[in-house]
């Protein structure tokens, strides 16, 4: 019996430590669910499925040399008023033998901070040669290319361009090929199915200010064109990028978003 009852002992013990335990140890964290867009975000491409898109930050193709932080799937995402403003450019640009083609759209945070953080790495530089030839990478903050906040970010900027139809398609970039800088003429630069343009998309260069005069012939016409047809609808051109538009009046005009550029973010919008 004294057996047993050294038993039961040990067992109760054992029985009343498991409860304690079990009573202190913090339950399994848990992850955190993505914040959705807001019902005033859609898909372009649900807005408008003929507008071309080349989604460069889901690609390696960035002055970063890798895909950006946000950036999961190859999706526009905008503000409504916004994606229909698009679609009445698109409209008019069809019948003239041209589309847009925009490279982005919405921009979350975590994407900005990414460009932040890339930045100030300024051992970095593998993409130089493309993006930013002429500019000390430790100038970047100091000369605007690069900033802690992104009207991306509030949904109603995008960066776009013009291609005539028909479209012909653009080989993807091969990470480590040798890269021409982004002012170079047209055949020489990464291969692009728009218009010359000047430069290339994200030419962290004076050269791609819209109204630089070095910017001469139909070149120029062409920046001429496509901002005159998006001013048309509503939109406003950033001066040091020839591609950058945002639509007026924005809808979240201090407010900057993170969910994921990811076609959940706008199910069922």
């Amino acid at each position: 019996m004294t057996g047993m009852r050294t038993v039961l002992r040990a067992l109760a013990t054992a029985a009343a430590a498991l409860l304690v335990a079990t009573a202190v140890s913090p339950a399994p964290a848990q992850a955190r669910p993505e914040p959705k867009a807001p019902e005033e975000f859609v898909a372009l491409r649900s807005v408008d499925p003929t507008i071309i898109q080349e989604m460069r930050y889901t690609t390696a193709h960035t002055f970063l040399g890798e895909r950006v932080d946000g950036y999961r799937q190859p999706v526009c995402v905008l503000t409504r008023p916004a994606a229909r403003a698009l679609h009445l450019a698109q409209k008019r640009l069809l019948r003239q033998g041209y589309s847009l083609k925009v490279y982005d759209c919405y921009r979350p945070q975590r994407a900005v901070d990414h460009f932040v953080r890339w930045a100030k790495d300024l051992d970095d530089q593998a993409m130089k040669g493309e993006f930013y030839p002429l500019v000390d990478k430790s100038r970047l903050f100091d000369d605007g290319y690069i900033a802690e906040k992104s009207g991306h970010s509030r949904g109603s900027t995008v960066d776009l361009t013009l291609v005539r139809l028909p479209a012909l398609p653009t080989r993807p970039y091969r990470p480590g090929e040798s890269l021409a800088p982004c002012f170079a003429p047209k055949g020489e630069r990464f291969p692009d199915n728009s218009v010359d343009m000047g430069t290339g998309y994200d030419c962290f260069d004076t050269l791609s200010h819209t109204d630089d005069p070095r910017i001469q012939g139909a070149q120029r016409a062409n920046r001429q064109f496509l901002k005159r047809t998006l001013t048309d609808v509503g939109f406003v051109n950033l001066p040091e990028e020839w591609w950058h538009f945002t639509h007026r009046p924005e809808l979240f005009p201090d407010t900057y978003f993170d969910f994921p550029v990811d076609r959940r973010s706008v199910a069922g919008h």
